[in-house]
């Protein structure tokens, strides 16, 4: 099936993030680490046009770190651009936020001058979670279910720098449908915009592609089947979800695959790499596109 998902809420804060970026001297990109390619919002480049953008990859814990060392490379090879690897939970992590943005923005020095910050990211990225841990209180809603922000807000910092929070933000239509596929199963799209069956063999598939043994191990394994599927129903039998027949409950096992990814429990998992979009075809306009 085609994954698309496009609350309506989200047609108001493709609007209100034009109109606000006009009004950003920095924008701070939430990403998520394990697919910084496909939970970025395309629209972004096109409205930002030269505002300088601190990039998050958030979720570094569940990356894998020498991927995550890649893309930041990648990103900060841009101009107008900084990235950094963060856990956004973290006040340690994300302490030096005010100050990359004071830097990329140096016209903004000097008193009553604030650095106004623009916090954008698709759903579930972690953008609430920055926001409070840099505020170091409970302001914005947080959960584990996307397009919990639903209002823009707007927060001021000690340190001369305010942030604007605006709702989630999913392309229309997600052309790219392996990146679609990556987004559901990370926790990106709501459940009911896809099959779990579908995603969980597609992402039995890619961790039997690029990392077997963590998949071996988590599941005990003794060999990765070839054909994902088959992969999606060892795993439900080493679980012993068994039904009438000795026939497999391969939903029980999509949905134990799936929850496990997403909690890191298979370990640091990167679902995509620079590689992946080749550097000849990088242009500002829309970003890096794939090969």
């Amino acid at each position: 099936m085609t994954i698309n998902w496009f609350p309506g809420h989200m047609n108001k804060a493709r609007r209100e993030l034009g109109e606000t970026l006009r009004r950003t001297d920095v924008v701070i990109e939430v990403l998520d680490a394990r697919l910084p390619q496909s939970s970025r919002n395309p629209m972004l480049t096109e409205l930002r046009g030269d505002t300088p953008v601190l990039i998050l990859l958030n979720k570094a814990d569940l990356a894998d770190p020498k991927i995550t060392a890649e893309w930041v490379e990648a990103f900060s090879n841009r101009e107008k651009i900084q990235a950094r690897p963060v856990n956004a939970s973290e006040t340690q992590q994300v302490k030096g936020v005010p100050g990359l943005c004071k830097s990329l923005a140096p016209h903004r020095r000097g008193p009553g001058k604030e650095v106004r910050c623009l916090v954008v990211g698709i759903p579930n990225v972690g953008k609430s979670t920055l926001i409070n841990t840099l505020l170091g209180r409970r302001i914005n809603a947080v959960g584990d279910k996307p397009a919990v922000t639903k209002h823009q807000k707007r927060f001021h910092l000690e340190r001369g720098v305010s942030l604007a929070d605006t709702p989630g933000v999913l392309w229309p239509k997600l052309e790219d449908q392996s990146g679609a596929y990556r987004l559901a199963a990370s926790g990106a799209v709501r459940e009911t915009a896809f099959l779990v069956e579908e995603v969980a063999v597609f992402a039995a598939g890619w961790l039997a592609q690029r990392y077997p043994d963590p998949l071996k191990a988590r599941y005990r394994l003794n060999e990765v089947p070839e054909e994902p599927s088959l992969v999606l129903e060892a795993i439900g039998r080493r679980r012993g979800f068994l039904q009438r027949g000795d026939q497999v409950d391969m939903e029980r096992a999509s949905e134990v695959l799936l929850r496990e990814l997403r909690a890191g429990q298979l370990g640091p998992i990167s679902f995509e790499t620079p590689s992946d979009f080749p550097d000849d075809h990088r242009d500002d306009s829309d970003g890096l596109t794939p090969s």
